[in-house]
């Protein structure tokens, strides 16, 4: 843990207790914010103190969620959606490297001096290392997702220190509203922000138990993610690619690996971001792309010639299997897994695709997560739940 005493302009925020370096507790998501002289603002930055995701909203793109907007109620404020993919990927990216490319790009233009991101440790692929990157290289370093706590905040000492005036952060919501929070005290002239959606980050040990409970084969395990085809994909060292069927996950046993952190999350889609890069509102293979202000637009027109595009679709209606799954879920009940892939199969073939697919997601995830924060945080759900979320989960029945 970082032990840097704060200087006089950080002195002024209020301190905290002594023994009270971790606020939220165990509802810390482990932003790194807590690790740096920045630990000052956390409970007015810290996304599980003090939810404020409206108001920040507001200050990063310049106006409100319009929640009567069905986009923008599920998805946040945006000038522009598509699905895209890099006409070259590069090798070895969990996807099409359109991540990487940018940050690439943008230190190579000079448009920014550093580029905070997240390597790996030597001894562990999935452990994760948060730097500030210098060079494409050691950005092309941090490709694939680590789906783990990640301090990625804890490096913010060393921007101030450094001297750095321009900077690009990529980061989930959670370290994103953190972000926000304390922006102006860093002392930057120009902040970028590229946004991956997020959803149940693990700790490593919890990761090991997701891993051994689900996959064939472990410690071979490159990289993972839960796909639009309802199954959940493993690639492998030797390049091959596992697939079980989200029906057929020992649900049972991994209720209780996610964060608590993740489980009381409404911010899926990383609304604070200036431009988001995920997968889940895009056909299978495609990326999704949210523009959410100009300064994303101005990130994402720097590779615009490397990407093939399309306009994004929706197909299908979720609201059924969303409310059939709320309960599932919620007695921890797990298919055989012949029957998994059987609903697997048929669910694919006559499910939601695209944004409703989005829509499936979030729903799904925001009916489990307001349980959780209902039967465990009662104290909180009024002031914690954005209204964008309480109206989702609304059109719900809920167990009690």
């Amino acid at each position: 843990m970082t032990s840097v005493v704060p200087d006089k302009k950080h002195a002024k925020a209020k301190a905290l207790k002594p023994g009270s370096r971790r606020p939220a507790k165990e509802l810390c998501s482990e932003c790194g914010l807590c690790d740096t002289y920045y630990v000052h603002y956390v409970k007015e930055a810290c996304a599980f103190l003090n939810q404020q995701v409206a108001e920040l909203e507001a200050q990063a793109h310049d106006r409100a969620r319009n929640l009567d907007d069905d986009n923008e109620l599920y998805f946040g404020v945006h000038q522009e959606m598509m699905a895209a993919k890099k006409k070259q990927p590069i090798e070895g990216a969990q996807w099409t490297g359109i991540v990487s490319t940018i940050a690439c790009e943008m230190l190579t233009q000079g448009i920014v001096e550093g580029v905070v991101c997240v390597q790996n440790t030597p001894e562990d692929r999935f452990q994760p290392m948060p730097v500030i990157a210098r060079t494409p290289e050691e950005v092309l370093a941090a490709k694939v997702n680590k789906p783990t706590l990640s301090p990625n905040l804890s490096v913010l000492e060393q921007i101030e220190q450094s001297g750095m005036k321009r900077l690009l952060v990529i980061g989930v919501g959670c370290q994103i509203q953190a972000l926000r929070a304390v922006q102006d005290d860093l002392g930057l002239e120009k902040l970028y922000v590229l946004g991956t959606p997020c959803v149940d980050n693990v700790t490593r040990e919890g990761l090991q138990k997701f891993l051994e409970t689900t996959s064939k084969s472990p410690d071979t395990v490159v990289h993972y993610e839960f796909m639009q085809d309802f199954r959940v994909h493993f690639k492998h060292e030797d390049g091959s690619i596992e697939k079980v069927p989200f029906f057929g996950l020992k649900t049972n046993k991994l209720k209780d690996v996610f964060a608590p952190s993740c489980m009381s999350c409404f911010d899926y889609v990383n609304s604070l971001a200036d431009l988001v890069v995920g997968y889940m509102g895009a056909p299978f293979g495609w990326q999704w792309i949210l523009v959410r202000n100009d300064t994303g637009r101005e990130m994402l027109e720097l590779i615009q010639d490397q990407l093939e595009t399309q306009p994004v679709s929706t197909k299908g209606d979720r609201k059924q299997a969303v409310q059939q799954s709320i309960p599932a879920y919620d007695k921890g009940v797990t298919l055989p897994m012949w029957a998994a892939k059987l609903m697997g199969v048929a669910i694919e073939r006559i499910g939601p695709k695209g944004l409703e697919y989005a829509r499936f997601s979030i729903d799904s995830h925001f009916t489990r997560n307001y349980l959780y924060v209902k039967r465990n945080y009662p104290e909180k759900l009024e002031a914690h739940v954005p209204e964008f979320a309480k109206r989702i989960v609304s059109q719900y029945k809920l167990p009690e």
